[in-house]
């Protein structure tokens, strides 16, 4: 049994020799921590602002605006400007304590689904 231990030890020490020797071996041929790789999308030139040293960038072009649109938005923001008054001349001349109209209900609705289209026609 001792010999088995002995033996052992000496095939373990033996193989931690040899791993000693080739990481000290392969350490003298390295200079320092590994570089990482350049990216292949970086800038050629570091120095150039990102953009200048490729094509041009080309944005897509927009719809012509329609102005019979355009009206239409206008005509409703007029209208939605005006039912957000109104609502707020009803708010501060009724007492709110005692009881909510529901007048107030549908016309907060209203207002909701004119802004709804508003956004709407604006998106195209």
């Amino acid at each position: 049994m001792l010999k088995s231990r002995r033996s052992l030890l000496r095939g373990m020490s033996g193989v931690a020799g040899v791993l000693a020797t080739g990481s000290w071996i392969n350490g003298g041929a390295q200079s320092g921590p590994p570089q990482p790789l350049p990216s292949p999308n970086a800038p050629t030139n570091q120095n150039v602002p990102a953009g200048m040293n490729g094509p041009e960038i080309i944005k897509p072009d927009k719809p012509p605006i329609n102005p019979l649109n355009q009206e239409q938005i206008a005509a409703s923001v007029e209208q939605l400007y005006k039912l957000a008054g109104e609502l707020k001349d009803e708010v501060e001349h009724t007492d709110l304590r005692s009881t909510f109209p529901l007048d107030f209900v549908k016309k907060a609705q209203q207002i909701e689904k004119l802004a709804k289209q508003i956004k709407e026609r604006a998106k195209g």
